[in-house]
């Protein structure tokens, strides 16, 4: 019985997503793209993850110095 439940759940799951792919492309990144406003959009987005990478190296660094003098 979860075999066919989890068959069903999966063929279920690979109908809809299917149906829920549109074949007309992206209209929005296509406008972006054309603009050349996407360069912008990656520039924000690259921005924000090295900050985010950064942020949690520091944050990595302190908590090994915490570590160390709490031994």
């Amino acid at each position: 019985m979860k075999i066919f439940i989890l068959t069903l759940s999966l063929i279920l799951s690979f109908t809809l997503s299917s149906l829920a792919q549109n074949s007309n492309g992206v209209e929005m990144a296509d406008a972006l793209r054309s603009s050349g406003k996407i360069y912008i959009v990656v520039l924000v987005i690259s921005v924000v993850f090295i900050g985010l990478a950064i942020y949690l190296f520091t944050i990595d660094s302190r908590l090994k110095k915490i570590e160390k003098q709490m031994k």
